[in-house]
């Protein structure tokens, strides 16, 4: 699974799962793009990469911006050479029930989600089809991408609609060479889950303890959280399998909270 050689663009990577997945990347050879809406954040990140021996550049991007994708990615090709590996994980959470989920709070995580992958997706696969090398898009789904869970419908539609929007890319992308599957992780405990933990202790009247235990691990195997580094083992092996024997598909990672 090495990725020597390959260039990946890793969205919403300053931080969180997309930084451990860029240097996951960085450590089995790929040259990383720091993509993310903080250039400071990105740079700095791309700068601990750098330290350690590695090559990688910081992008500003706001997924939600079709000119600022379009311009990032072509400032990758530029600096990097190519685009062989899109991850495409700039997200956020918002929790409401959704009589009170306001409108504009719909359109922002729908547009973050599902815009910014179509919008990363089409400006990769345009460097990808035009090299002719082939290549590999990875979306950062949830297991939210096969169940549902209350107060969180945007996020739900949005997780399912990825895999959706994979395996049309696994279609056409097939004659290009270029793969598209979905990652599908438990609760990781990144700033957006703890953030959450509150939230759904006011809204349920429970305390965070029992948000932990009785709604977000509830029904894993071993009550534990899923990781970073579990994500980016999955991240780098979808990355580094080069056929079309492994395309449009959904790897669920999540402690056997979801069986599929």
């Amino acid at each position: 699974m090495r990725l020597d050689g390959k260039v990946a663009i890793v969205t919403g990577a300053a931080s969180g799962i997309g930084k451990r997945i860029a240097e996951v990347y960085a450590e089995n050879g790929a040259a990383v793009a720091i993509a993310d809406i903080n250039l400071d954040a990105a740079n700095a990140t791309a700068k601990e990469l750098v330290d350690k021996g590695a090559k990688a550049i910081g992008v500003a991007m706001d997924v939600t911006d079709e000119a600022a994708v379009d311009s990032g990615v072509d400032d990758v090709v530029k600096q990097l050479g190519s685009v062989d590996i899109l991850v495409s994980n700039a997200g956020i959470q918002i929790v409401n029930p959704i009589d009170k989920f306001s409108y504009a709070d719909w359109k922002k995580l729908m547009a973050i989600h599902v815009d910014g992958a179509f919008l990363t997706t089409r400006a990769c696969l345009r460097q990808m089809y035009a090299r002719g090398k082939g290549g590999a898009i990875i979306y950062m789904g949830s297991v939210h991408s096969k169940l549902a869970s209350p107060l969180k419908a945007p996020y739900v539609t949005a997780k399912h609609g990825l895999v959706g929007l994979a395996r049309v890319v696994a279609k056409e992308g097939a004659a290009h060479g270029v793969r598209a599957n979905v990652i599908c992780p438990g609760f990781v405990r990144t700033p957006l889950v703890e953030k959450q933990i509150p939230e759904q202790a006011k809204e349920f009247g429970i305390s965070e303890e029992d948000v932990v235990k009785t709604i977000m691990l509830k029904d894993t195997v071993d009550g534990e959280f899923t990781t970073v580094d579990d994500v980016a083992a999955a991240a780098l092996f979808f990355a580094g399998f080069e056929t079309n024997a492994l395309t449009g598909q959904s790897l669920i990672v999540s402690h056997g909270w979801c069986m599929e």
